[in-house]
Order: C-alpha cells, then structure tokens, then sequence
C-alpha cells in the first residue's frame, strides 16, 4: 500500500464508494470513504498527516458539494480535490473550479480514467492559489475570466477557455481528446467528431502564432498539453 498517498472519498452511495474504494486500493492508494459532507469535513480536520487527494460527489444528504468544497478552501487545506458527479453542466463545472475543485468528473465513469485522474492530479500537486494560472508568459485568471500572452490580452469563448483553464491546471500532462471531451462539454460526442481539434487549432491561432515558443503540443496519436 502507498501509504503517502492518502485519499478521502466523500460519497453517500454506498455502492458507488465501495466501487471507487475497491478501485483506488487495486491501484496502490489508502482510502478514507466519508458518507456525508460533515463527517468529510471533521476527517479532513483530524487527519493528522492529511490527505493527498479529495474525491467529492456534489449531491450529498446534509450538505452541497459545493460548499463543502469551498469550507475546506476556507480553512487554507490545497489538498487537490476531484469532483465527482452526475450534473454535468458546463455551469456546474465552471462553478466548482472556481470554488477551488481541480478537475470535475461526471457519472457514470470508468474506474481506470478515474485512475488517470488520480494519478495525474497527484503528479501536479497543491491547487492553483488565489484563481492565477501561469505557464511561462501566459496567464489565465479563474476569477475574471482574463487572459493574457505577456502583456497582451487574448479574447477566448467560454468553451475556449473552459479548455485552455483545464490545461494549464494539467500542466505537462497529456490530455486524451476524451478527457477533454469530457471536461468541456455536456453531451454524447460521436467517436469520430474532431471539434476537440478544431478548438485547440482555434486556441492556437490566438495563443501561439507569432510567438517562437510554443505552449500548446501535440503528442501525436494520443492528445494534447501544454509545457513552456
């Protein structure tokens, strides 16, 4: 067992925790399991040497994800937390990143890109502090919705930047056309849609033309990431 690698998962459904548990120890990782949002908040308390990573379902009985997301931020705890849930509305996960979640998965999911996630979250680290983004001279501010290249501000969509922001909170990480897929839309795509690279063509033009460093790469036959 990895004891470094402690992680809370805060879900009411028993079935769906035991699920999460099982996976999670297959996988070489400690878990706590909470079954409401004041018992996940007094466990993140005591823990004496804390979690490394946080697993929230938003739809809990006596407390919204929600805000037992932005308590533990409150009370200065930067463990990453992943949201886990079935409302996936790009309203809901905009709403979560800004209350300081670091990815957002929806229900129902695959335990081995629960995995991923775990993994790539734990290789990251701490959240991002006070809403600032930064990978070399690009900076993207959660709070006011800014972007800028140096001293250039740079127009994004709202899809455009849900992309961009997941991205660079992923730094050096390859993301799968599905992981962002899954992250920036609400629907069912068709396997063999390429919006995913439509968008990141579109968040290229504005990102990276003219500048020699590019931020945005390809790692052909698997996604993309962003590394300076």
């Amino acid at each position: 067992m990895n004891n470094t690698n402690k992680i809370l998962v805060i879900e009411d459904e028993r079935k769906i925790a035991s699920f999460i548990r099982r996976g999670l120890i297959e996988a070489e990782y400690e878990v706590d399991v909470a079954t409401s949002g004041q018992e996940a908040l007094e466990m993140v308390q005591e823990e004496e040497k804390g979690y490394t990573l946080i697993l929230l379902d938003l739809m809990l009985p006596d407390m919204d994800g929600f805000d037992i997301c932005a308590k533990i931020r409150a009370d200065g705890v930067q463990t990453p937390i992943l949201i886990l849930t079935a409302r996936n509305s790009t309203e809901d996960k905009i709403k979560g990143l800004n209350m300081g979640a670091d990815d957002y998965l929806t229900k129902p999911f695959a335990i081995g890109e629960l995995v991923a996630r775990v993994k790539a979250l734990l290789r990251r680290g701490p959240s991002v502090v006070d809403g600032i983004l930064k990978i070399g001279d690009l900076t993207l501010n959660t709070k006011t919705y800014e972007v800028y290249r140096g001293d250039k501000m740079i127009e994004l969509s709202q899809k455009e930047f849900a992309i961009l922001e997941y991205m660079m909170r992923n730094e050096g990480i390859v993301l799968t056309r599905t992981m962002i897929e899954d992250h920036a839309w609400d629907y069912e795509f068709d396997s063999f849609s390429n919006v995913v690279d439509v968008y990141i063509r579109l968040l290229r033009k504005k990102i990276d033309d003219g500048h020699k460093n590019k931020i945005i790469r390809t790692v052909r036959g698997v996604g993309y990431k962003v590394k300076t």
